[in-house]
């Protein structure tokens, strides 16, 4: 902890004495909201995977969550269940975990929206308001101080410069879908504003699996000096969601509309999130400081009712600096999170007997650094993060019993880039991760489960660039994984059915490939090659871990021209995953076919289609994983069923 804190106040200190040295450039520009040049640039410095995908990429989808928006980011595993309810992995990270979302960084505008111990719910993330989405997978994630298995993915709303006029759009269609955004933006000399409001409706595609949502997004902008800028973000959302909940095989297969929803369960939201963001434009580089504040209520009837309310707040710095052929970043991040807990029978829906109440601390602090040496065409990388957690939690009922977790990592990273020609780079490199657990893995019974941090040292070789037509992103890497959190069959040495692996390895291949056939016509393409396994567990032995198929690709081929195209798309996953960990039961795989269609009916404005699953493919589309599962086992969700939906766009 005192190496923590004093390494971010180093931080501060040499930053704060660095920008009062700096002679000031009065002809600058520091634009807060990244254009999305800038970013591609960023991600084209990383020597891993990493990827930016703008929202003209999605903009012909009813975006309803992250799956809908990063389909054809290489490497991410975003499978649908319901409504805003997605399976979001990288690299295998948070396979074990069957609702809410482990093993990632999520960040709006460069703040984490996770909670101060690391969990959290993607679905405070909307796609529809984004300008573009970051996804740095693995250790690429540094760039935000991410020390996951899985990376980071950053979400980037608009500014009143990169987004100025009106903007609105209106979509609907099958399951009595509604949804609508108005926003504008300004700008002048002196600065900025941006604002959003977003509205969701919707039946769902099975029984009880009715949403709604209301958000509201907005930032101001002001130019202090010629080299200062300082930025304030305000979000506001309330999301409704029934949860149909999972079914059986036969149920999941033969009748898809079912909702298994046995004590109305839902998952409702409240949220608030607050932050500021200045830049100091120095002599050789850039400071970058700021706060946020993020206040949520969790309403959650599932086969209890957890009723929680958090507050969660916190600090960050960045530095970069450039000198000759170096580049430095230095950087910190500290989250302070309380939440209290409380759990009820679950009465269809409303509160019962009280069963459960705590009040829970949390404390997350990283600190990292990287140096960049450029020699000619290649580029030499080495940094690390260092990070402090402590997770305290004062149980009041059924008992009073206390308990804690507290640890310290250091997770190093070294990196090779090579640029043979302006348009291909080649990379390499050898990772540490880590991941420490949080209360929903620590509370699972009265006192805290004996857990330790799940690590893993990631090797990976990779390309991307443009050859002729093709446009190519490719990474293969293999992570080698102590103390993964996993299920296990409860015995006298696990004391939980959540408990720490011995030994897993995660390898595969991210792959993307864009292929511009014609002018009117271009070929979007990505796979997965997923092999995740024990590694002689004494339990499971060598068995592959389960959730994700082997191998997953999709393509979607775009045929006309931006006033008048039609997107026909399939995935297809050739043999399904795993569903439990004894390896007793494996789904079949499936086909879907799409498509979307768009019609300029003059500058600014447009109307678009969107077709799914046209042929009403029946299949699983995700599972949550069990120890060991038969074809009763209430585990399996649909995939999505045939739907219909159009809409209007329209920005002046």
């Amino acid at each position: 902890m005192l190496i923590s804190l004093a390494a971010g106040a180093s931080l501060y200190v040499f930053a704060s004495t660095a920008a009062v040295e700096a002679a000031p450039d009065d002809n600058a520009i520091v634009v807060t909201g990244q254009h999305i040049a800038e970013a591609e640039a960023d991600a084209d410095r990383r020597p891993g995977g990493a990827d930016i995908v703008p929202a003209t990429d999605y903009e012909n989808r009813v975006a309803v969550s992250l799956r809908d928006a990063l389909a054809f980011s290489p490497g991410v595993y975003a499978q649908p269940r319901f409504g805003q309810e997605v399976r979001l992995s990288i690299r295998g990270s948070g396979l074990s975990r069957g609702y809410h979302m482990r093993g990632l960084t999520l960040l709006e505008d460069g703040v984490p929206i996770n909670l101060a111990d690391d969990n959290g719910d993607f679905q405070e993330l909307d796609p529809t308001v984004f300008q573009h989405i970051e996804v740095y997978r693995g250790a690429n994630a540094l760039r935000f101080g991410g020390t996951t298995l899985g990376g980071g993915i950053n979400g980037v709303t608009p500014t009143g410069r990169s987004a100025p006029g009106f903007a609105f759009r209106l979509d609907g269609g099958s399951f009595d879908t509604l949804r609508g955004l108005v926003g504008y933006g300004f700008a002048n000399e002196v600065g900025d504003a941006w604002v959003a409001l977003t509205g969701d409706a919707s039946d769902g595609d099975r029984d009880h699996a009715r949403r709604r949502s209301l958000r509201f997004h907005g930032n101001v902008g002001l130019r202090l000096s010629g080299t200062v800028e300082t930025r304030f973000y305000a979000s506001a959302q309330t999301l409704r969601q029934e949860l149909p909940g999972a079914l059986n095989l036969a149920d999941a297969i033969e009748r898809p509309r079912t909702g298994n929803f046995t004590g109305d369960q839902a998952r409702d939201i409240d949220s608030l999130r607050l932050q500021n963001r200045t830049r100091i434009t120095l002599g050789g580089g850039e400071l970058e400081v700021g706060g946020f504040a993020n206040l949520k209520e969790l309403y959650h009837p599932i086969f209890q009712l957890v009723d929680q309310s958090s507050t969660d707040w916190g600090l960050f710095s960045r530095l970069d600096l450039a000198h000759g052929p170096f580049d430095f970043t230095l950087g910190s991040t500290a989250r302070f999170g309380t939440v209290r807990s409380r759990r009820y029978v679950n009465l269809s829906g409303e509160r019962g007997a009280r069963t459960f109440e705590a009040d829970q601390r949390a404390r997350t602090i990283d600190v990292y650094g990287e140096g960049r040496y450029r020699l000619g065409r290649v580029s030499l990388i080495a940094g690390g993060v260092y990070s402090h957690g402590s997770r305290e939690q004062d149980q009041i009922l059924p008992t009073s019993v206390n308990g804690g977790f507290e640890d310290d990592q250091f997770s190093p990273r070294f990196g090779l880039l090579w640029e043979p020609c302006e348009a291909i780079q080649l990379y390499a490199n050898y990772s540490r991760s880590h991941e420490m657990p949080g209360f929903i893995e620590l509370a699972q019974v009265a006192a805290f489960v004996p857990l330790d941090t799940q690590r893993a040292w990631t090797a990976e070789l990779g390309a991307r660039g443009r050859i002729g037509i093709a446009r190519f992103d490719l990474s293969l890497y293999r992570a080698t994984l102590k103390g993964e959190l996993l299920q296990f069959t409860v015995g006298p040495d696990i004391p939980a059915s959540t408990f720490n692996a011995d030994r897993t390895r995660h390898q595969g291949i991210e792959a993307g490939l864009d292929l511009d056939l014609a002018p009117w016509a271009r070929l979007r393409q990505i796979y997965q090659y997923n092999d995740f396994r024990f590694r002689d567990d004494a339990q499971y032995g060598d068995n592959r871990l389960p959730v994700a198929p082997k191998h997953l690709y999709r393509a979607e081929l775009r045929l006309g021209t931006d006033a008048l195209n039609l997107a026909p798309a399939v995935e297809w996953v050739p043999q399904g995953a795993w569903a439990d960990y004894a390896n007793t039961l494996r789904v079949d795989g499936y086909a879907t076919l799409g498509l979307t269609a768009e019609a300029a009916l003059r500058d600014g404005l447009s109307l678009f289609v969107d077709a799914r699953n046209l042929t009403g493919t029946d299949a699983v589309g995700d599972i949550s994983a069990v120890v060991a599962a038969n074809p009763a086992s209430v585990i399996f969700y649909p995939v999505e069923r045939r739907a219909l939906f159009g809409g209007l766009r329209a920005q002046f």
